[in-house]
This record gives structure tokens, sequence and C-alpha cells, in this order.
């Protein structure tokens, strides 16, 4: 049949019968009966020719279908009990059903076209038409489910554009009930440690101990029971938990609760307790469950505590972890990790330092320190950092010309010519293996110590044989000196190097004004008695002319958000050092609490942030990627341009300070 003139005549057919009888009507009162007749007769030809046309157009259907398949024989037999359908892929046009179908969707025989979307609404099939079988998405129609499948059926004219779509409806309601009774109620393990009980119990005498006991088991037994958990305490602090999975979302949706009401359990002295959640779910038995548990604990932790961590077979989510944490360290760690360091470096072949890419002071400062300590251990180590590429080029000129340091920077490609099986690689200032220096390097490096003061992400590298992770350090190059007093003696550590660590204290701390305690001191006091220069250190920080126009230029591009907030979102690329400076400079304005810098370079959008007040600018930025800490931290965000990326955070803005 002629599809063009089947769509043209066929959707006005019933009026084109009628307009003919009118004007048959209309000539027999005009007394033309001749005319009359010959246009009644002319009608009564068409519609004959119609129908005739119509059952032949559906009969070489019918036997295309048959030759094509032997289960569309069936189907036109009645013997396939499911709904079957074939619809023309262009336009959606329905052009046969089986009796299943027409039983379900209450389609009928009509003169006018029907198409798909007008029998069952929600139904699309463009996973069919991009050369699918199955539809991602399960069918809802008048309360039964639907698993949809098909197959394309090529026009039996070669010339022709219109290609058939055959579709299958096989109603898997009381399956796919099954199903998601089964996913709601598989176990999910929780784990709840308090984080400071330590402190909460010091200097308590029994009888106090009992009482603040008793208020924190009430308030975790009280949340366990809103969701139907079964409730074990472990340990002092520690407690395990089963739920069953339908109860997270409630959970999330309350933000775990149990992180505030916690904190309305005070000691004696005021100080109120705090909880950690781990939760493992979505793992092939109760013991993985467990496992990822204990990762999620491990990761709260790492990340200051007082959150909420879920671990799925394949990456965590946050919860909470936005306030501001009191510091809870001690030095006994350093103390043991130095010793240890020292072991491996004294049983290393040949030892490797390595920050993150576009290498900082602090990293830099760090990796000296490094130096110092495998120096003194009888071992030159390689510090592994682009010649080029990097923002602390005034450090590294300083270091190159000491005799201590002569061939000592490499890059990534040199050092995995050196490295073998007993080579040794300390990781500092990241602990994310996406951002390291040389991602080869640290793949091909089987012995990796990691020493970083930044919280956490989702991807970090894992299983290294000594971690140094510290989230309440200032600075990695604070971790190194608190190292260095155990290790090495005063005398050994050369003035540059105590230069470069105090260097990147200052610049983490913003010259000791954010993310310090008495820690940082005890360090910066500690390198000024071997012989830092505060002044030589500052000369660290100079900028040229040009950099101090490029850096206020991108302040003036700023703009207020939240009326606290300072976003600069530029068109042109910065370098990644006056954008870090602009970021910084922003803060000192009256009412800034956060600030923003957003920059292209090549196809990456780079994000440099900063905060003194309430935001979290690494909460803020994690969902785009980022990473750092509550006051300082960074993005990168590749294949977007700047101003898609404000967008997204603006949104995360908005999300963070969400109540």
């Amino acid at each position: 049949m002629n599809q063009k003139l089947r769509r043209i005549m066929q959707p006005s057919m019933i009026l084109f019968f009628v307009v003919m009888l009118i004007f048959s009507i209309a000539a027999a009162l005009l007394e033309q009966y001749i005319l009359a007749g010959a246009e009644l007769a002319a009608a009564i030809l068409l519609f004959l020719f119609y129908r005739w046309s119509n059952k032949r157009r559906r009969r070489v259907l019918a036997e295309y279908m048959l030759s094509t398949n032997e289960m569309m024989r069936k189907a036109a037999d009645g013997e396939v009990p499911f709904p079957v359908a074939l619809i023309q892929l262009h336009d959606g046009e329905l052009i046969w059903y089986n009796k299943p179908f027409a039983q379900l969707t209450g389609a009928h025989e009509s003169v006018n076209i029907q198409r798909i979307w007008q029998i069952l609404p929600e139904f699309s099939y463009d996973w069919l038409k991009n050369g699918k079988s199955e539809s991602s998405e399960e069918l809802r129609y008048r309360d039964r489910r639907f698993r949809v499948t098909g197959t394309v059926l090529p026009d039996r004219d070669d010339n022709a554009a219109t290609s058939l779509g055959m579709i299958y409806l096989q109603d898997l309601t009381e399956l796919l009930q099954v199903r998601d009774e089964y996913i709601r109620s598989r176990p999910m393990v929780c784990i709840v440690l308090v984080d400071n009980y330590d402190e909460l119990t010091n200097n308590l005498t029994d009888a106090q101990v009992s009482s603040l006991n008793a208020q924190i088991n009430t308030k975790i037994s009280e949340w366990s029971d809103r969701y139907g958990g079964l409730l074990r305490k472990l340990e002092r602090n520690r407690y395990f938990i089963l739920f069953e999975a339908k109860e997270l979302a409630g959970m999330a949706e309350e933000k775990f609760s149990l992180l505030e009401t916690m904190r309305t359990v005070l000691n004696p002295s005021g100080a109120p307790a705090t909880v950690s959640i781990g939760i493992g779910k979505d793992g092939v038995d109760m013991r993985e469950d467990a496992d990822f548990a204990a990762l999620s604990i491990e990761m709260a932790l790492s990340r200051g505590g007082d959150q909420a961590v879920i671990k799925d077979r394949y990456d965590f989510s946050f919860f909470g972890g936005r306030n501001k944490h009191s510091e809870r360290r001690t030095k006994v760690k350093s103390r043991v990790m130095a010793s240890s360091l020292s072991e491996l470096i004294a049983q290393s072949s040949s030892v490797f330092v390595m920050g993150h890419k576009m290498a900082d002071l602090d990293a830099l400062g760090a990796a000296a320190g490094v130096c110092c300590l495998c120096r003194s251990k009888g071992k030159k180590a390689n510090i592994v950092i682009h010649p080029e590429i990097n923002a602390a080029q005034t450090l590294l000129e300083l270091l190159k010309p000491m005799a201590e340091y002569e061939d000592s920077f490499i890059t990534g490609e040199e050092a995995l010519l050196k490295a073998d099986a007993k080579s040794l690689l300390i990781v500092v200032d990241t602990n994310r293996p996406d951002q390291v220096e040389n991602k080869a390097l640290l793949e091909s490096i089987r012995s990796v110590v990691v020493i970083d003061h930044h919280r956490r992400a989702a991807d970090y590298i894992e299983q290294p044989v000594l971690n140094l992770h510290e989230p309440f350090a200032s600075s990695a190059s604070e971790l190194v000196t608190e190292l260095l007093q155990y290790a090495v003696e005063p005398g050994d550590i050369l003035p540059q190097e105590a230069n470069a660590l105090l260097a990147g204290l200052v610049l983490d701390t913003k010259n000791f004004s954010v993310r310090t305690s008495s820690r940082s001191f005890e360090a910066a006091a500690f390198l000024r008695k071997t012989g830092a220069d505060t002044i030589e250190v500052k000369k660290l920080f100079k900028n040229d002319l040009p950099s101090t126009v490029a850096r206020y230029r991108i302040i003036q591009n700023a703009r207020l958000y939240r009326n606290t907030i300072a976003i600069a979102a530029l068109d042109y690329t910065a370098t990644r050092t006056i954008a870090a400076q602009a970021a910084d400079e922003l803060l000192n304005i009256s009412g800034i609490e956060a600030s923003f810098v957003l920059y292209p370079q090549e196809d990456v959008t780079i994000i440099s942030a900063r905060s003194i007040g309430e935001a979290n600018v690494q909460v803020i930025l994690e969902p785009l990627g980022g990473g750092g800490n509550a006051s300082t931290a960074g993005a990168q965000i590749r294949g977007k341009n700047v101003p898609v990326v404000l967008d997204e955070l603006i949104k995360s803005i908005d999300k963070f300070f969400e109540k």
C-alpha cells in the first residue's frame, strides 16, 4: 500500500465521507439529480475501496509477521499469553496488537491512527530505536509492572524510510515485588563510636562515668529503636547495630539525627559527646557488610569524626562533618611513626618522596624534611617534582644549588626507571591517588608511606605500610617536623630545610591565623631553634609586580553571594599560585567568611577555596570531586567550563546551608 497516501487520507476519512454526502444532498436539493447520484456513487465506491485496502493492509502485515518470526505466528493465533504489539518507530503509530494487549490497554479498532503513547502514556520506545532489545526501565500500568522487550523489523520495501518495532510486555509484578522486598529487607551493619569518650570520662568518678554511660546508652538505644535496629554494645565506646536496608532512607532524610542528639549529652565540665556512624551495605554477605562498616568508621575518624559515613561495594557517602572539631592528637603516634619510618628507610634500596600535582611550599617543605630524615639514616632521597609546573619555584631554586640536594630533584618518568622491588615511596600532603605528582610511580612501588593532614576523600591511597594521617594538623610540614624531633638531632637539620618546613607551616596556617594548635607553634619554635629565619621565609612568599596586579584583578572580579561568600569566576587562565593568593586575600575583606576562585586551564576548571567562618569548603567542594580541609580546599573538574561549574558550586553551597 502507498504509505504516503494512507497517512494523508486515513486521519480524516470520516470527515471526507460526511462532506461527500453533504455535497450529494446539496446537489439533490438543487435538483441536480445526476450530479447528486454521481457524488453518492463516488462516495460509496471510495468507502468500499477504503475498507478493502484497510483489510488488505492488515492481511499483508499479518503475513509479514508470520513470515518474519515464529513467535509472531503464535501471537497472531492467540497462543502467547502476554501482550504483543507492532508499532512504527518513526511516529509511534500502533499497527497491530494481539488480544492480551487489547484486554490490557483497552485498545480497539479505529478509523483514526492510534499512537502508542495514547494507549500507554508512560511508555517510551527510544531504547528500541537505539538498537537495544530491552528497556532499562520497567513499565507500570494499572498497578501492574511489566518487563518490556522488543525487536526491530525493517520494512519489506528497501526504499522505505519506515521501520517497524515489535514490543513484548511480560507481567512480572509478583516477581518484582518479591525482589523489592528482598532488597528492602537486606541486613545493613552499623557501627556507632563515641569519638571523644576518653576526653569525656577523664578525671571523672565511677558514679559520674556510670551516669554518663547511661545517657549515651539511652540516646543510642532510642535512635536504634526508632528504625527497628538490633543493638549490642561491643566495647565501652563502640556499639553494633543491625538494620534493614529500607530504614536507610529515613536516616538520611533526618540527616542521622543521632549526631545532633548526642551533643546534648554533656560531661560535668560541659563538654558535649560526639559520635561517628559507620554503615556497610550491599556486600555479598554479612561479613563484607561488617568490613564496610569498619572502613566507614575509619573514614569518619580520619575526617575528624562527628559524622556518618556509608560504604557500599562501590563508594562512600558522607553526612555531617560540618562542625569545627577540637584537636584530638597525641605525640605517641608521631614518636612510633618516626621509629617505624626510620626502619623502613634503612631497609629500602632507594627512597622517593612525592607530593601532589602542582606542588606548593607545604608539599616541597615536607619533602625536604623527609630528605633530612633519610640523610640522617645514610640514604639519599629523590624528590619527584615537575621542574616547571609547580607552585614552589622560589623554594626549589633555593634548594637545588645545595650539595646535599645535587641530582635529588627528578621527574616521575626518571623515578620509574630508578625504582626497584625494594624502593620506598613517601607521599606527602595528599592522600588521593589521582592527585599525586605521578600516579604510575605510586602504582609501581609496593612500599608506600602516606603523611597528610587533609580530610580523607572517598578515593584514597589504600593499604600503605605506614599512614600518618592527622586531619587536625595544620600542614604536612608540621607532621614532618614532629617526626624530625624524634628521629634526628637538631644539628642534622640544615637551615634551608628548616626554612622550607616553616614556609609550609606559614602557607597552610595563613601566617598562623587559621587551623593552628599548640602543636603548630611548638613545631615552629623547634624549627626556629634549628636555624629557620623568618625573614628568609617571608622572601619565599614575595611576588613580582605583574603577579600582584593579576591577583588584584581577580579580586576585582569577585561577586558576593549570600552576603558572606565571595566568588570570582574568571573567563581567562590564571596560575594556581595567584588564584590561591587571591582567595586568601578575599578573606581580608570585612564580612567575607568564605571565598572561591574559579578559572579555566585547558579542558579543566580549577577551584581554589578558603574559609574562616562556618562554611566548610571541603564539604562544599566534595560533591564536585574536590578535597582539602574545612578552611582550605580545591577541586579540578575536567570536561566542564566555568559557567557550568559555577552553577554546580552555587547548588553545593545552597545545599550546605540548608537547615
